[in-house]
């Protein structure tokens, strides 16, 4: 009897040391908690977008659930990737990095709402911060 390799991929797996793991051998709970990451969303942050709790995220992450295909689709869709990329990754990737961390989208919203005489002279200081940096 022959497996789909999605219902492989999608099968929990002993936990493994993180020496011996690869890209080819990460499971999809890795490859979830790793697209979360790289948008800089925390766990509460995504469980909110796909309507479930942080626990339930965390086990999925962990690999202690499964995904069903409900829940593939509606992690796919938040990380906006496809269910495929989800599963079975094509090889590594480089870090999707399309939109900054939650962390400066929350600093810039915050400057945004500073009067423009306050965000100039803010911008002056990071832009002579960087060219500090740069040199």
């Amino acid at each position: 009897m022959q497996t789909s390799p999605y219902t492989f991929a999608i099968m929990p797996r002993k936990n493994t040391p993180e020496s011996t793991r690869g890209s080819a051998t990460e499971t999809p709970g890795e490859r979830l908690a790793r697209l979360r990451k790289e948008r800089g969303w925390t766990q509460v942050e995504l469980a909110e977008r796909i309507g479930i709790t942080q626990t339930l995220l965390s086990d999925y992450e962990r690999g202690k659930l499964r995904l069903n295909a409900d829940m593939i689709v509606r992690f796919a869709n938040a990380l906006d990737v496809t269910t495929d990329d989800l599963l079975q990754p094509k090889g590594a990737r480089a870090p999707l990095r399309s939109k900054p961390s939650l962390r400066v989208q929350r600093r810039m919203e915050k400057i945004e709402k500073l009067p423009p005489h306050q965000q100039n002279y803010l911008l002056k200081t990071i832009d002579g911060f960087l060219k500090g940096v740069a040199s």
